[in-house]
């Protein structure tokens, strides 16, 4: 059977999924990047190995989004490789054709995706604070003594929430010591980050955007039920969060590779091998350029980051 992968990987998260030629998901892999892109793809290979009969399934297609994507793909010999906009829509298309409008909210960043008749419109990303993000409400949670995947569910539990200055994380964090010192119960703490989470996001990434239904909410962050009530009640109307809402990236980029296929099928022996990158600073030219390349068992894969052709001699 021919079968597709798709990796997205992140800078707090790994995301994997195969699929068959109908694009349905036949094996999905979620874990920490841990700093370290590499290793985690590896790690992730494997598990998604665990989970198939090489026997019976052929990968002969790789796609790669996320932060690391081209690191990524260099290291797979991906035949596509794709931002992350383009591979969110993909995947959410692939199973809600009628999306109007897509939250995202990863570990570091966030992003909204506006889309007519299938087709994306518009879209912002938010990615120099990490204010309302997945590690502003880990690190809150740590504040708190609280579970981050108990959030939601104490959130539930407020009578009133409290209100929480979360623009910046270090406002925020000042606003929530000082809540707790007056007495606020943990509940009503908890509830109101997540509002105010709803709050951030709409008023920087969605800011100027106009928000049709259907909408759907995705990343880490869509998984506490708290933030996504506090969405519901901001914008009035039902806000979906489907069960592979994190995995959406790796499923819109495999359905990406499936329609270029490679002319061999993918092996997984590869987590056997060893990868290495190094930045060297080119000096053929004023621009000082940073390429950055990519050994395989010592043998340049790749390498990228010139700005002109004198620094192609890094590619042979």
């Amino acid at each position: 059977m021919k079968c597709y992968m798709g990796v997205d990987i992140g800078s707090i998260s790994t995301k994997g999924v195969i699929i068959d030629e109908d694009h349905q998901i036949l094996a999905s892999q979620y874990l920490w990047t841990k700093g370290n892109p590499i290793d985690a793809v590896k790690k992730l290979i494997t598990e998604l190995k665990k989970q198939i009969d090489e026997k019976k399934i052929e990968i002969w297609g790789i796609g790669t989004t996320g932060s690391a994507r081209k690191l990524i793909g260099a290291m797979l010999g991906a035949n596509i490789v794709k931002n992350e906009i383009t591979a969110h829509a993909v995947g959410t298309l692939s199973l809600h054709p009628d999306v109007r409008t897509i939250f995202e909210i990863g570990g570091q960043d966030s992003k909204i995706i506006l889309l007519e008749d299938g087709i994306v419109v518009d879209y912002a990303m938010n990615t120099l604070c990490a204010a309302g993000t997945g590690s502003f409400l880990s690190s809150q949670a740590e504040r708190l003594g609280v579970a981050v995947e108990d959030f939601g569910d104490i959130a539930l539990k407020a009578k009133k929430p409290t209100k929480i200055a979360a623009r910046c994380t270090v406002f925020a964090e000042s606003d929530l010591v000082h809540k707790m010192q007056i007495g606020y119960s943990k509940e009503d703490i908890i509830a109101g980050l997540c509002k105010s989470v709803a709050q951030n996001y709409l008023n920087n990434v969605g800011k100027g955007k106009k928000i049709k239904g259907p909408v759907i909410f995705q990343g880490g962050v869509s998984k506490n039920i708290g933030v996504k009530k506090a969405f519901e009640e901001e914008i009035g109307m039902e806000v979906i969060v489907d069960e592979n809402g994190h995995l959406m990236g790796a499923l819109g980029v495999a359905i990406l590779a499936s329609k270029k296929p490679f002319d061999k099928k993918f092996n997984f022996s590869i987590t056997e091998d060893t990868f290495e990158t190094k930045g060297i600073e080119c000096h053929k030219c004023p621009n000082h350029c940073e390429i950055i390349c990519v050994r395989k068992n010592k043998e340049l894969i790749d390498a990228w980051g010139n700005r002109c052709d004198n620094g192609i001699i890094f590619k042979k």
